[in-house]
């Protein structure tokens, strides 16, 4: 039998400022399935006060897809997959206005520009910089920025063209990165997000959980994050896909996955908890529960892999009695 007790008490002690521990995190995890619409109740609590029942969508591009030298053993772009992955050079700037004026046709709050490689070149951040500059004088848009590890001055120029956001996950444990990839170093992921903090630019990290970490590895992940001070927190949930080396992990489920996101609003109460890639195949029938823990989503497709239809997002949030945070230009983002 799994933990049991009164998580209503925790979500109040974490509004009255003590801080979830280690082991609450460990508790959730490993709590009988019987409690999970208890901490779902509990996690609810947090995201509300925080929240209320609004939903930030964020729309991912895929502006540059495959010629990846690293080895990342999650993803289909990496250059061991054995995978049929599209390959193109970054898009161009028309493009990159395209999917930002399809964010907004979406509802999405949050433009999210994801380049597939070890990190962007001097002439890719040029082309980054040009389509931010012309879609943040017409679009109410928050633009977020994901395009690997960072080298020196860049962060500057991707602030200065007025991205909002740099995306840059911690994925695993440090002890267990190693085992998902050796091209790069856990530091460097930690330096990057560095990077983006001194540039002012708001930080986004999260993790892949269902890679063969432990629940003691990813509760400790979820601390790191909240020492790094990440704003925006994305959990994917592995989509084992063909021809990487993951493909044979086994999903995580929908029950378990619901425990990880209500964990992660334990500890991190008061930042954006974003179900991220994987949803649609770990939580199936149970996505709706998740927005109770979680008050952020992917709308649309993810970068290699299908999400569920616009339309049906739109609904699973209005037949759960939440809202749409749609973008405005009366807002500051």
């Amino acid at each position: 039998m799994g933990v049991r007790r009164d998580w209503s008490l925790l979500a109040n002690e974490i509004l009255r400022g003590t801080p979830a521990t280690k082991q609450d995190g460990l508790d959730t995890l490993h709590a009988d399935d019987g409690e999970l619409l208890p901490i779902l109740n509990a996690a609810y609590a947090l995201r509300y006060h925080y929240y209320k029942n609004e939903v930030k969508l964020n729309m991912i591009v895929n502006a540059k897809s495959g010629l990846c030298p690293e080895n990342c053993g999650y993803c289909a772009q990496s250059s061991i997959a054995d995978t049929a992955v599209d390959k193109y050079p970054l898009w161009n700037k028309e493009s990159l206005i395209r999917g930002a004026e399809e964010a907004l046709e979406r509802k999405a709050g949050t433009y999210c520009i994801v380049a597939s490689g070890r990190g962007p070149t001097n002439k890719e951040i040029d082309q980054v910089v040009s389509a931010v500059e012309d879609i943040k004088s017409k679009m109410p848009l928050t633009v977020c920025a994901c395009l690997g590890i960072l080298k020196e001055g860049q962060a500057e120029r991707l602030k200065r063209a007025g991205v909002d956001r740099y995306n840059h996950n911690l994925n695993t444990h440090v002890d267990h990165h190693e085992a998902i990839t050796t091209t790069h170093t856990y530091a460097d992921r930690e330096n990057t997000i560095n990077a983006a903090k001194k540039a002012e630019i708001s930080p986004c990290s999260g993790v892949i959980a269902g890679m063969g970490e432990t629940d003691e590895q990813l509760i400790e992940t979820f601390f790191e994050l909240k020492k790094w001070g990440a704003d925006s927190v994305p959990i994917n949930l592995l989509h084992p896909v063909e021809g990487t080396p993951l493909e044979d992990k086994e999903t995580i489920g929908p029950l378990q996955s619901l425990k990880i996101i209500a964990a992660a609003r334990f500890i991190m109460p008061d930042k954006e908890i974003r179900v991220a890639g994987g949803r649609e195949v770990n939580l199936r029938t149970l996505q709706p529960l998740a927005l109770y823990a979680a008050n952020s989503i992917f709308v649309g497709d993810y970068l290699t892999t299908g999400g569920q239809q616009v339309k049906a997002d739109h609904q699973m949030i209005k037949d759960m009695g939440f809202c749409v945070d749609e973008p405005s230009l009366s807002k500051t983002y």
